[in-house]
Parts: C-alpha cells; sequence; structure tokens
C-alpha cells in the first residue's frame, strides 16, 4: 500500500505544480463553483482544434459508410434543439459564443451521444429512437453532453492523465518499485483519484445540463424520465464505485433535489 500511496502524492505534486486552478463556468443557479486544476501547457485552443479533427474523422467515416444523416426530419428535429440550447450556452461562458458549434446525425443502433470539446455535438439514432425521446429528453441528453464541453471535463481530464503518467514515471525512480508493484498502484490510482472525480464530472454535467435545458424552454423533469428510460435500458451495468458514471438512482436523486432551482428558469422561457 506503500508506494500507491506515495504515487498519489507524488501524483498531487505534480499536477499542481504545471497546472493553473481556474473554473470555466460560472456556478448558475445550479451552484457548480468547483476549481478546476488544468496544465497552462495544454490551452483551450489547442484541446479545441484536437477534438475539431478528430470529430471531421468520425463524420467522414460515418458518411463513406451511409450513416451520417442531414437532412432527415430527425436531424432537422435536432438541430431545432441543438440550436436553443447552444443560444444559452454563454451564460455560463461568454466565449461560447465564438465556438464553431456543430450537431451531427449519425445512424448507428449505440445508445450514445456526445458534446466534445470546442461544441461538437453527435446523437447516434439509437439512443432517440430505442429510448422514444421526446424534444424535452433530447434537450436533456443534449444539455447534459454540452456542459461537458463548457467544463472543459476533457481538456482537465488530459491534464490529469499527464500528471500521472509523470508520477509513475518519477516513482518507479525514486521507490525502485517492481512492474507488478506498479500495476497496483496503477489499480490504486484509478479507482482512488480518477474515477471519483469522473463521478463529480457527471454530477456537474447533469445539473449544468439541467438549467442549460430550462433556460431553452425545455422541462427539466424530463431529466428524470430519461434517466429512469436509461436505467430499464442498461440493467446490468457495474456497481457505482466501479463506474465512471453516477448509478440511475443517485442521478435522479440528484436531479429532483436541483429541478426546484431551474423551474423558475423553464417557466419563464416558457412564457417567453
Amino acid at each position: 500500500m506503500k508506494p500507491s500511496l506515495s504515487i498519489t502524492t507524488l501524483t498531487a505534486a505534480l499536477l499542481l505544480a504545471g497546472c493553473q486552478a481556474v473554473n470555466t463556468t460560472s456556478g448558475g443557479s445550479v451552484g457548480v463553483e468547483r476549481k478546476q486544476y488544468m496544465f497552462s501547457a495544454l490551452s483551450t485552443d489547442e484541446v479545441n482544434q484536437m477534438y475539431a479533427q478528430s470529430y471531421q474523422k468520425t463524420l467522414q467515416e460515418a458518411s463513406s459508410q451511409g450513416a451520417l444523416d442531414k437532412n432527415s426530419a430527425e436531424a432537422k428535429r435536432l438541430q431545432r434543439v441543438a440550436d436553443r440550447l447552444i443560444k444559452q450556452a454563454p451564460l455560463f461562458r461568454p466565449d461560447a459564443a465564438q465556438w464553431q458549434w456543430e450537431v451531427n446525425l449519425i445512424k448507428s443502433p449505440e445508445l450514445n451521444a456526445n458534446c466534445g470539446p470546442g461544441g461538437k455535438i453527435i446523437f447516434y439514432t439509437g439512443i432517440i429512437d430505442k429510448l422514444n425521446l421526446t424534444d424535452d429528453e433530447i434537450a436533456a441528453v443534449m444539455g447534459h453532453e454540452i456542459a461537458h464541453a463548457l467544463r472543459e471535463h476533457g481538456r482537465e481530464a488530459m491534464s490529469k492523465a499527464y500528471g500521472v503518467n509523470l508520477a509513475k514515471q518519477g516513482a518507479a525512480a525514486l521507490l525502485g518499485v517492481s512492474s507488478d508493484q506498479m500495476a497496483l498502484a496503477d489499480a490504486a490510482v484509478n479507482y482512488g483519484m480518477t474515477l471519483p472525480n469522473s463521478r463529480s464530472n457527471e454530477n456537474e454535467a447533469d445539473l449544468i445540463g439541467l438549467e442549460l435545458a430550462a433556460r431553452a424552454g425545455y422541462n427539466p423533469n424530463a431529466a428524470v424520465s430519461l434517466w429512469q428510460k436509461m436505467a430499464k435500458a442498461s440493467e446490468g451495468a457495474p456497481p457505482e464505485f466501479m463506474s465512471t458514471h453516477p448509478s440511475s438512482s443517485s442521478r435522479i436523486a440528484s436531479l429532483q433535489a436541483a429541478i426546484p432551482k431551474v423551474m423558475p428558469l423553464y417557466q419563464q422561457a416558457k412564457k417567453g
């Protein structure tokens, strides 16, 4: 156990040495205020550019397979929801108004969607069709994914991974540990540091996404019905402590507690 403790300590020291503390978004009504540590050498623009290249490659592959859906009624529906949510994004971070936002639909049975750095959104038809999502539920999914991009959780994870790699290299020399001990240390770092933070990021995305959807005029209660559907579709998922995602019951409870904070925003948006 001593090597894993030393590596965790060394990771924190190296990570803090090369990082700067930032808060990528305003707290909003949901009050997400956690400070984040980013490597100063890894800029927002660099990460956005890297992801944009990967995003275009994904679209090209989908297009070559005839899976990129640009013109269907479902694709247009997705764009309408996105337009309303994107309009609200600068309330959390003003520079998002200058992002080159994109939203694309790919024909695939996957129950998945994402929004990468810089506002690059992908939905897969499987999540819409298999869960029979309403517009409000699509907004709940998309708001959650946009929140990840606004909070720069991808850049944060890259910064953390870089710090872990530096720590492993330094610890192997410092402690003289074997490869087996390093494997145990990897597991300790993974479950003791990386996964809890990932769950924290998921919770942040839930809360910010809830507010984005409410401000755009989508019923925040749809976030609860969405995750009820997801829970039913993903029976047999791993226990929460072994997953980067909160359990469905934990997630739903957190959302239900936050809904009263954003309901006035939804009601105001509906009047407008």
